[in-house]
Formats: structure tokens, C-alpha cells, sequence
């Protein structure tokens, strides 16, 4: 196994074509997209299409859980400012403070496992790389040394 944190390794390192196969992704390799306008209506590739059609969802499922109960509450304030029997708060109130959270939390979860989906359907594998200082024991993450 090559060491990649000595600079004068003799080993040859495998030349990959950047994770993208055939001749549409070859183009792609010699884009420079630090410095390339990056449309954001029209993606250059499938999975930034598929991407952004989850992103758009999420950011349109969040609106509506952010902005529904506010939204409510003015056009309809005599149903959403009356006391809920059980509890007794208005119910823009419980909406805002207990369903705006919730909300957000299950879109972020929503988010992971479609994102993983995404992962899956295009290959992107994730994989976690453990750091070892000398001796192989885990390296000190905080930059200090052992003691």
C-alpha cells in the first residue's frame, strides 16, 4: 500500500478518470467549475438534476411549514388564534412552536435517506477514512501530541 503522506513514495499511483465513465463525462473533466457559471435552472448533469429536484422539494415543504401557520393565522385569525380544548394555547401558537420544529427535523431526515438513494442510484460511494499517527493508534484530533 502506497504511504500518500511521504512526497517521495516510488510507487505509481493509478490514474482514474474522475468517477465519471464514457465520453459525455469526459467533457466534464476539463471543465473548470471554480471559475464556470453554474445554472441553476437547467443542471449539466443527471445527478445534479436529481439533486436539485429534492433540494426544490425540501425548500418548498419548508416553506409552506414555516410560512403556512403565519400565512393562516392572517387570512383566517378568528380559527387560528382560538384556544385548543385540550391544551389551551392558540393553535398558530402549537403550529409555530411545536410543528415548525418537528417539521424541520423530519425534512432533514427526509433529506439524508433521498440523498442516499441518490448515492446509490449513481454509485457515489462514502467512505470513511480513519487518520493513524505513528505506531498505528488513532492521531490526536485536536493537533496536540500523545501523552
Amino acid at each position: 500500500m502506497p504511504d500518500n503522506n511521504n512526497q517521495n513514495s516510488t510507487e505509481k499511483r493509478t490514474a482514474t478518470d474522475g468517477g465519471v465513465a464514457g465520453q459525455p463525462g469526459q467533457a466534464h473533466q476539463n471543465t473548470d467549475y471554480l471559475n464556470a457559471e453554474v445554472n441553476l435552472l437547467k443542471p449539466s448533469t443527471l445527478f445534479m438534476r436529481d439533486h436539485l429536484r429534492v433540494v426544490w422539494t425540501g425548500f418548498a415543504i419548508w416553506f409552506v411549514i414555516v410560512f403556512g401557520p403565519v400565512t393562516l393565522t392572517r387570512l383566517a385569525p378568528g380559527v387560528m388564534t382560538s384556544q385548543i380544548p385540550v391544551i389551551g394555547f392558540p393553535l398558530h401558537y402549537l403550529l409555530v412552536a411545536i410543528g415548525a420544529p418537528t417539521g424541520a427535523l423530519i425534512l432533514s431526515f427526509w433529506y439524508a435517506r433521498k440523498r442516499d438513494a441518490l448515492d446509490r442510484k449513481y454509485g457515489i460511494e462514502q467512505t470513511a477514512t480513519e487518520e493513524t499517527g505513528h505506531g498505528g493508534e488513532p492521531a490526536v484530533t485536536d493537533g496536540g501530541e500523545n501523552e
